[in-house]
């Protein structure tokens, strides 16, 4: 999943790390490289973190819904990939039938959003089911 962060630096610091779509998600990093590394990780954590106490997992808006946003003028935007079916639990193969126009449909949405097929099912589903 990608999510959009926003990077912002005062004059003799690091690179701070603000995560728009996880309130209270935060990070830092000494050159861009590792701040977007450092966002990965704590993306991962604060998802986990959710995943424990019950909470749905927010999903991540597009980038231009942020930039319109005057709290973020001017700031500096990068997209990070997230793999959130590594905290999610052990994965299950099975085997579901679904009509190839619906499937070709739900490959190309997923594609876009820079997912995969199941990990969109999986979000659909508990998304629908909320």
């Amino acid at each position: 999943m990608n999510y959009p962060i926003v990077i912002h630096k005062d004059h003799d610091s690091d690179y701070g790390v603000t995560v728009p779509d996880l309130p209270g998600c935060f990070s830092a990093g000494e050159t861009l490289e590792v701040a977007a590394a450092m966002a990965v990780e704590a993306i991962q954590t604060h998802v986990e973190g959710l995943l424990l106490g019950g909470d749905p997992i927010p999903l991540p808006q597009p980038l231009e819904v942020h930039q319109a946003s005057p709290e973020y003028a001017g700031s500096l935007w990068m997209l990070v990939s997230v793999d959130l079916g590594k905290i999610q639990g052990k994965a299950k193969r099975i085997n579901v039938t679904i009509p190839e126009p619906a499937l070709a449909r739900i490959d190309q949405y997923a594609r876009t959003h820079g997912e995969t097929r199941s990990s969109f099912l999986v979000r659909a589903a508990l998304q629908a089911m909320r």
